[in-house]
């Protein structure tokens, strides 16, 4: 079982190199950062977590510039993306930044990706709310063309572009493992159409101990060998016993989610954490 932490990386936060070097010196494989490019002050989609925004979700970082800067500090520490929002995001020059990351990290990089929530932020991009997972499918299908061909093109109905010529291209093979974020059963056949692995939220009130054997055997029905995709419980809960319960249900990542604390708060927190995990 490995074990990650996911924050949004803020101005007021520790800092994602110092993060990155607490994780790796207590013993967790991962660490994940979030993505909001801006907050819309309009609200056309209720925040899924109920109340107001927090204020993280104004203030997050640019999530491959932050995880650049652990790379640069750290040795075998995953880095991964809670989630990327790419159908807010040109594909070819997202495309770059994964294998340019992945090249810097020497391929250590997940890419953690999503529909995301928010009508507004996604049509000041210029995303069409109601097709926003055909066009998530169409780019990570784009992307793998970039990733995996010399002379990549890729023509669909919402990404369409001619032969070209792009590096570098990523170091792991054929490229970084795509994780689709999200809820059953909608998210978990995504995943196994175009991803890697599934990565729900364990913060909402679902049991992901239910959930996965679910997965397992959809998967099997589409012909996915179960042992091959990963099944990330993410921002779980912090107790022994749920750990113990996911790991029981087959769970390949727990990834527990902190607030984005200064260093002074934020260390603790990762200590008793790392004692959760039995690290």
């Amino acid at each position: 079982m490995d074990f990650g932490v996911a924050y949004f990386p803020t101005d007021y936060a520790m800092k994602p190199a110092d993060m990155g070097r607490a994780l790796e010196e207590r013993g967790f494989e991962s660490l994940w950062v979030a993505e909001h490019s801006h907050i819309p002050l309009t609200r056309k989609s209720p925040f899924g977590g109920g109340g107001d925004l927090p204020k993280q979700y104004y203030d997050v970082m640019d999530p491959f510039v932050a995880l650049a800067t652990v790379a640069s500090v750290t040795t075998t520490l995953k880095l991964g993306t809670g989630i990327c929002l790419v159908v807010q995001r040109d594909p070819i020059q997202t495309a770059k930044e994964v294998a340019s990351l992945d090249q810097l990290s020497n391929g250590r990089f997940v890419f953690g990706i999503g529909g995301g929530w928010n009508q507004d932020e996604m049509e000041d991009h210029g995303t069409v709310f109601e097709t926003r997972f055909k066009l998530m499918r169409e780019r990570i299908e784009a992307m793998k063309e970039i990733w995996t061909k010399t002379k990549p093109e890729y023509h669909g109905e919402l990404v369409d572009f001619p032969p070209m010529m792009t590096w570098p291209k990523p170091v792991q093979k054929p490229h970084p493992p795509i994780i689709v974020g999200g809820a059953f059963p909608h998210a978990a056949k995504r995943a196994l159409r175009y991803g890697d692995g599934w990565m729900p939220l364990g913060s909402r009130g679902t049991d992901l101990a239910d959930t996965f054997p679910r997965f397992r055997q959809i998967a099997a029905e589409a012909g996915r060998d179960p042992a091959s995709l990963e099944l990330i419980a993410y921002q779980t809960a912090h107790e022994s016993d749920r750990v113990k319960r996911l790991t029981e249900a087959g769970a390949t990542r727990i990834c527990f989610s902190v607030p984005p604390l200064p260093d002074a708060e934020m260390l603790p927190k990762l200590d008793e954490l790392a004692k959760v995990a039995g690290l």
